[in-house]
């Protein structure tokens, strides 16, 4: 009957409906469910006088709530993840990937972790390298200078029990242990080395620190890589430190530079100096060989002076002469009379014609000139004088005085 039926408030005046009777229905209707189930025919004649009706009921519930709470304890662990198993908040076993059991709320409860998400953590700045910490990153080197350092830790998980019981806050955790491992390295180090060529040892050096003290205090966490986002002096000094850097790179380029010069001027000045030597060394040993040749010979000389003195100074005087005469081409001979004439040997003249005569005697015969008919010329040209015109009578004397 519905609530607009003109006749419910007639029909209901006595009351609101009777509770016992809806209960009975109900279990009326859930006997007869699991008698179709049993296979057995509802007794007819006893609606709603039956005395367990009422308990099959609860009966029955009870046996839904219950496994639909065996049923809340099933779980899927994904490839990438582990479960960790706590019963009654203690830790009981870390499961692997796949569909697992166990039992449910509040006996036991399940935590499932990511062991493969890459965790990252700012040091120094918080999403942004401009919206800097400087509490975190101005640092002290070992030299005595301030830098300001800015960097980025990555690390992901390797035990996810010991992450789960010991880290109230592993992000926190990560950060203050890079912040301690950061300020040892760079306490350890020279400005110049933090800021320019040993950016990378400094991370790599900070990255096993950090793992050291993560291992220390057992958190599970395994760090993967450091990464330097920044390395600068601070703002108040940039501009001098600025200076002071272009006036180093200056100093080094021209130590370049000098350096360059040196390797170019110092091989040569000791090739020089090694040619010198040489030379030196030569004309030593040929003033030496030189030396020693004129004492054997003028001892030979002594030797053969001492058995004919006269013959041994005119042979002297004759190789004096020929070696004298030939490196000259004039020749003045004085005479003896004193009459103050000279007399005159053109030798180079008398060379270049008896050369000239030789080409033309060789060019007509088609043969090469003889050397004795070269010279011949030439030794009767030297036995002969020549007089110069006008002193024809002074060849009379100079055969008398002879």
């Amino acid at each position: 009957m519905g609530l607009n039926d003109p006749q419910w408030g007639n029909k209901n005046a006595g009351g609101p409906p009777d509770l016992e009777e809806v209960m009975r229905n109900l279990n009326k209707k859930v006997e007869a469910l699991f008698a179709k189930l049993s296979g057995k025919v509802p007794k007819s004649g006893g609606e709603g006088k039956s005395p367990n009706g009422f308990a099959g009921g609860i009966g029955l519930i009870v046996i839904i709530v219950a496994l639909i709470w065996l049923a809340s304890g099933f779980y899927i662990v994904d490839a990438s993840q582990r479960g960790v198993v706590l019963r009654f908040g203690k830790y009981l076993e870390a499961t692997q990937a796949g569909p697992r059991w166990h039992l449910p709320y509040p006996v036991e409860t399940v935590e499932i972790v990511s062991l493969s998400q890459v965790r990252t953590v700012e040091v120094g700045y918080r999403e942004n390298v401009k919206n800097k910490m400087l509490k975190e990153s101005l640092m002290l080197t070992d030299d005595e200078n301030i830098v300001d350092i800015q960097f980025a830790v990555q690390y992901f998980l390797k035990d996810p029990a010991d992450y789960l019981f010991n880290n109230r806050s592993a992000d926190e955790n990560v950060r203050q242990a890079a912040e301690t491992a950061i300020r040892e390295v760079v306490g350890k180090s020279k400005m110049d080395f933090v800021l320019y060529e040993g950016r990378e040892q400094v991370a790599a050096a900070t990255t096993k620190l950090i793992q050291d003290i993560l291992d220390r205090y057992k958190s599970g966490i395994l760090v993967s890589k450091v990464t330097m986002q920044n390395a600068q002096p601070p703002e108040q000094v940039q501009a001098a430190f600025d200076d002071a850097v272009k006036a180093g790179q200056d100093r080094e380029r021209q130590k370049n530079e000098g350096q360059a010069y040196a390797n170019d001027v110092v091989p040569k000045a000791k090739g020089a100096a090694a040619r010198l030597m040489q030379e030196a060394e030569g004309y030593k040993q040929r003033v030496i060989a030189n030396a020693e040749g004129d004492a054997s010979r003028f001892k030979q000389i002594l030797v053969e002076y001492e058995k004919a003195p006269q013959v041994t100074r005119e042979r002297m005087y004759i190789d004096m002469m020929q070696q004298i005469m030939t490196s000259s081409s004039k020749v003045l001979v004085d005479q003896k009379s004193g009459n103050g004439s000279l007399l005159y040997l053109p030798l180079d003249k008398l060379i270049q014609s008896t050369n000239a005569g030789a080409n033309e005697a060789q060019t007509a015969a088609g043969r090469p000139a003889n050397n004795a008919e070269q010279v011949a010329p030439q030794a009767a040209a030297l036995n002969e004088p020549v007089i110069p015109s006008g002193r024809e009578p002074l060849r009379s004397r100079d055969r008398e005085a002879r």
